[in-house]
């Protein structure tokens, strides 16, 4: 690590989550000085620092963190937003053997090293549109060398990498078209095989599952939840996108970490998930994608005390972004936000889930310097933007990269 220290100068607004005072804060005319990856000191007219780096005045915030993305895929089904355009639903499509199947045969039988430059491709994109750190599973594997294979490539990518990458294991993302009419086989074989292996790994962080009608039922992603944790795994549930089965309750039940989509959550699962510690994870970047029209309810989710992130979502299917600024745009504009909530539940609340909080996600001394320099002056200019990348700087961990 570079022990030469930066100053940042001419701030114009900072806005950050402050843990002293619990909320978001914007402030004018700060100075940010950091040394060895490290925020040091923030305030005014602060010492000597051997760079200086010129805001001219312009909005900073933290780095996006983003909480929820599948970037480990071979190909893209561009043919399935071909489809959708002309009408035909995403779940017409998985059920004529598109969706997330589509892309497993092209995983499976891609090249490691060819596999890996296309996720490090990815992972500069997420760098280019602010995004600093992000979670990210396999899951287009389904098998056991193809799931081990997606995570040791995040691994690798993640030390060879700016972008801070979170692992989790989904290998419950579908039931894979060899064990078609026999998916309690396949649940069997992940826990008694995979998800073993994968704790041996030891890389994956999460396991997540599908929750949902045409994927795994309640009874098949309890199984596969609570065997992931037998083997120090931490749960995490998709549930609740198309239909409600229940999935919110059962992540309440067994306290999952976060449950994710929620676009039909009740008020009932609403208030158990609240009693729970359940964390929301909202994905509008998907119903946009898809061309639905019922978004997660954050109002609702908001004022029963649950905590909300957003993200992305990215992946090659239902959700081809990547922009955490468009996430915002749609998360203002659907789903009743405010810019602050915004930048708050894209900042720091999923480095909260992630369970990095003490050194990710807000701009304060002693966390890492994940920093956005925009070319904007107010909050609400990222959104007003949405259509222009309009990010100056993306310093990580002390780095300034463009």
């Amino acid at each position: 690590m570079n022990s030469k220290s930066l100053k940042l100068i001419n701030i114009g607004n900072l806005l950050t989550y402050n843990s002293k005072k619990n909320s978001m804060v914007l402030e004018e005319g700060l100075e940010i000085i950091v040394r060895h990856g490290k925020i040091i000191e923030i305030g005014k007219n602060l010492n000597y620092a051997d760079q200086i780096y010129d805001c001219e005045n312009s909005l900073v915030t933290p780095g996006f963190v983003d909480c929820h993305t599948h970037p480990v895929f071979f190909n893209d089904r561009s043919n399935e937003f071909e489809m959708r355009a002309a009408g035909i639903i995403y779940e017409q499509i998985a059920a004529n053997g598109g969706g997330i199947n589509n892309s497993v045969k092209s995983l499976r039988d891609s090249d490691y090293n060819e596999l890996k430059q296309r996720v490090i491709h990815r992972m500069n994109n997420f760098l280019k549109l602010g995004t600093t750190t992000l979670e990210a599973k396999s899951g287009y594997g389904l098998d056991l060398y193809s799931e081990l294979k997606s995570l040791a490539i995040l691994d690798e990518v993640n030390s060879e990498h700016r972008v801070d990458i979170i692992p989790t294991f989904m290998g419950a993302h579908t039931v894979p078209k060899e064990y078609d009419n026999k998916p309690d086989d396949y649940v069997d074989h992940l826990c008694k095989v995979i998800i073993p292996a994968v704790a041996k790994q030891g890389i994956a962080k999460y396991n997540d599952v599908f929750c949902e009608k045409g994927y795994f039922d309640l009874h098949q992603s309890e199984k596969i939840l609570l065997t992931g944790l037998d083997y120090g795994l931490i749960p995490r549930i998709h549930t609740d996108e198309f239909e409600n089965i229940g999935g919110a309750q059962l992540a309440s039940a067994i306290k999952c970490v976060s449950a994710d989509h929620l676009m039909c959550v009740n008020d009932s699962d609403i208030m158990k998930m609240a009693d729970a510690n359940v964390k929301a994870v909202l994905l509008p970047g998907t119903t946009f994608f898809l061309g639905k029209h019922k978004y997660a309810p954050y109002k609702k989710l908001k004022d029963s005390g649950l905590e909300v992130a957003i993200a992305t979502d990215y992946n090659p299917g239902s959700c081809n972004i990547q922009s955490m600024i468009f996430i915002i745009t749609l998360s203002l504009i659907y789903m009743g936000f405010e810019i602050n909530d915004a930048i708050f539940s894209s900042t720091y609340m999923p480095s909260k889930i992630l369970n990095i909080h003490e050194t990710t996600g807000s701009i304060e001394e002693g966390k890492n310097a994940d920093i956005i320099v925009w070319s904007l002056k107010k909050p609400i200019d990222i959104p007003y933007n949405f259509s222009n990348n309009s990010i100056k700087t993306v310093i990580k961990s002390g780095k300034i990269l463009f």
